[in-house]
């Protein structure tokens, strides 16, 4: 006799099953979510951890070992490995001593750096910047320096020298200008720089200063090499230290050359601690020079890296059609550089117009092609649609490397040379 019951008591074990199996579902995926979420807790601790070190330190990337925070870089003989003279002290001659400072640059006296540049003698004046007259001068140890003394008055000036001071102490890259030292005392504020025997590029794109001044001497190699070594001056500055540094006044004035033509960016008076947020920005009062000033930060005081970019393609244009960045008394359409080449730089016909006539038959087309493409992305009124300054480093590299073994298999083609 069947029982009556046994469909349903089959139902309930079916119904007990399913339960159970949910339960056991649901736990093992609360499990999983436990790990997970433990794992990614992980994760985020470890990422704060490396952030907060490396706060003041370069990227491990960066080839070698991070320097202490707040050292200033070694003088280039001691990292060639040749001797060099001691920082700690030095005398000059007058009684004054150079002490070394607590962020390994030198404190110098006053006394003593208006001896080695002649009392700051017109003779010995080698440039004039925003911030003041920069001065050649001698230390007592016979190196070669450039002194700037800081004329820009009240707390603007001060906070610029400070923050000058501050970076170079810490900042430490063959593309960068290397700071030996400094000078407070009482109103008197001077940084004193390693020495850059060529100068300027600007005074060399521009030999007689003029809107159509005289003929540069710069050819196309020196250029496209002088556009790397800046362009690996900014990518330390952006990629390779942490918060980023943005320069803010990135101008063909502030790239300096030494004896060989190689290139080092200087003027850190305006920089600005970019946001450490992917995209982030930094508002601030518009300051830097007409010309190169990013449209977005013009407008709205929001400056990011990508500003310092869009100042790069500048100089990149400067380097490719010899003009300055704003000459109104050029013919109609022309008095600004970028709004006159950029329709232009995209146009494997036109770009030849717009190429400095000093270049001529030291290019090929097909360089010059690359070269004008990079600076018409760098120039992008669109922040977002720029590059990385490593995307045009790695752009740039080729080029420059390319025409180098050429120029090793043909001697007989000719090189900018120094100025006397």
């Amino acid at each position: 006799m069947s029982d009556p019951g046994g469909g349903g008591g089959d139902e309930y074990k079916r119904e007990e099953s399913v339960a159970l199996l949910v339960i056991v579902s649901l736990a093992a995926l609360s499990l999983l979510s436990l790990i997970a979420a433990f794992a990614y807790y992980c994760y985020i601790t470890r990422k704060v951890s490396r952030r907060k070190q490396s706060l003041y330190d370069l990227p491990k990337r960066s080839g070698s070992p991070p320097p202490p925070p707040l050292r200033a870089p070694p003088p280039p003989q001691q990292q060639q490995g040749k001797e060099s003279p001691s920082s700690n002290s030095a005398s000059d001659g007058a009684g004054a001593v150079v002490v070394a400072g607590e962020r390994g640059v030198q404190v110098f006296s006053y006394r003593q750096l208006h001896a080695a540049t002649g009392g700051f003698g017109r003779a010995h004046m080698v440039g004039q910047g925003s911030f003041g007259a920069v001065y050649r001068g001698v230390l007592p140890d016979g190196r070669k320096v450039a002194v700037k003394l800081m004329d820009r008055p009240g707390k603007q000036g001060e906070e610029e020298f400070e923050m000058e001071v501050e970076l170079l102490s810490r900042l430490r890259s063959p593309y960068l200008l290397g700071l030996i030292g400094h000078c407070s005392e009482g109103g008197h504020r001077l940084l004193v720089y390693e020495f850059m025997a060529n100068g300027g590029l600007q005074e060399h794109l521009y030999p007689n200063r003029g809107s159509f001044g005289g003929i540069s001497k710069l050819d196309w190699d020196t250029r496209m090499r002088i556009a790397l070594q800046a362009a690996k001056g900014l990518e330390y500055l952006h990629e390779r230290v942490n918060p980023p540094v943005i320069h803010r006044d990135f101008k063909s004035s502030n790239i300096l050359l030494d004896k060989d033509f190689h290139a080092r960016v200087s003027d850190f008076g305006l920089a600005k601690l970019g946001s450490d947020r992917a995209g982030g920005h930094v508002s601030t009062r518009v300051l830097g020079t007409q010309g190169y000033v990013a449209p977005e930060y013009a407008l709205t005081g929001h400056l990011t890296t990508k500003s310092d970019v869009y100042s790069y393609g500048v100089v990149l244009l400067e380097l490719l059609t010899g003009r300055v960045p704003v000459d109104m008394k050029r013919p109609p359409g022309e008095g600004v550089l970028v709004n006159w080449a950029l329709p232009m730089l995209t146009d494997r016909e036109k770009v030849v117009r717009i190429l400095d006539p000093a270049l001529e038959g030291q290019y090929s087309l097909k360089d010059a092609v690359q070269v004008a493409a990079i600076a018409a992305m760098c120039v992008q009124p669109e922040a977002d649609y720029r590059p990385l300054m490593a995307d045009v480093v790695q752009s740039l590299v080729p080029l420059v490397k390319n025409r180098s073994a050429q120029k090793a298999c043909n001697p007989n083609v000719q090189a900018s040379k120094p100025l006397d």
